[in-house]
């Protein structure tokens, strides 16, 4: 990569941007820290491997000195046995590095047809991984320019149970979003889904998207990833949050994107630029985050009246 190995080594190591910079990486999170330096940490990572969405916990150690990042999953993803590996940044010049992901990994029971596809789609999603890293350690120089987070936040007087409800159930979402314009929804586990939209933009232009979304519940929140993302975005991840208080209840939609800066004139024109891109995706999101606040709070407040 054509890029300093110390850039590198900051995106591998960063465990709350991985769904923004990996691919195959839906939401992780951080459960415990192992030491005082923060070099030994425990993540929980949901991602993608062969269309499928799988989960794990895993043990990490970061050697700052010699640019390596070590894995090794203790609640591990079926169909394997075991399953580790080391991430490696060698420098091998001022600006150019070389990244290096070694996995070593069993099928449970021994199983070929779960050796094979452990070995098909661990590779698939590990080159996909890496592409995304390139992708953002070549314009390590521009990536405050490429990174884009916000959020819009709402106060509802009515039950927290009800504005989740509300999000939780995309399925009806054409019928109260007029920039949706179907929905497909597959649960192939509690609490997962996978969600393909066809959203208008503000041009009258429709899109196709596909996401994942993680549902908690008894958290009060629901994570999401364009796994097909939209125009303008390389990337796209975020979280709905419903957080109570004595007074009433405080939903905020969060985004975090990565621009691609290689579509931005063919969408918005001759001599566009990354400014422009910005204030595109913002407003966009933004208008539809807070739409879907003031209906989440209608649908709350209509419901159950609270004095």
């Amino acid at each position: 990569m054509d890029a300093p190995a110390g850039v590198i080594y900051t995106l591998i190591v960063s465990a709350e941007h991985r769904p923004l910079y990996f691919a195959s990486n839906v939401y992780v999170e951080r459960l415990d820290v192992h030491d005082f330096r923060g070099a030994r940490e425990r993540l929980r990572v949901w991602a993608l491997a062969g269309g499928e969405v799988k989960s794990w916990t895993s043990d990490r150690v970061r050697d700052s000195a010699r640019r390596s990042l070590s894995f090794r999953q203790d609640q591990i993803m079926e169909p394997a046995g075991s399953m580790g590996g080391t991430f490696s940044v060698q420098p091998i010049g001022p600006d150019r590095c070389r990244l290096t992901v070694d996995h070593a990994f069993t099928s449970r029971d021994d199983s070929p047809e779960g050796m094979a596809w452990l070995e098909r789609n661990v590779a698939a999603a590990t080159r996909s991984d890496l592409k995304n890293v390139r992708f953002l350690a070549e314009r390590w120089n521009r990536l405050d320019e490429l990174l884009l987070s916000f959020e819009e936040s709402a106060r509802v007087k009515g039950p927290a149970e009800l504005i989740h409800s509300f999000l939780y159930d995309v399925e009806s979402w054409p019928a109260h979003l007029p920039h949706v314009r179907r929905v497909d929804l597959t649960e192939p586990q509690v609490g997962v889904q996978k969600v393909a939209m066809a959203l208008a933009a503000a041009d009258g232009t429709v899109q196709d998207i596909t996401s994942v979304r993680l549902c908690f519940p008894h958290a009060g929140r629901i994570v999401h990833k364009e796994t097909t993302p939209r125009k303008l975005v390389a990337a796209h991840c975020g979280e709905w949050s419903v957080v109570s208080d004595e007074d009433g209840v405080t939903v905020t939609s969060q985004h975090h994107v990565v621009l691609r800066e290689q579509d931005v004139e063919q969408v918005l024109g001759r001599g566009a630029g990354l400014e422009d891109a910005r204030r595109q995706v913002r407003a966009e999101l933004g208008a539809e985050s807070l739409q879907m606040l003031y209906l989440a709070q209608q649908y709350a407040e209509s419901a159950v009246r609270v004095l």
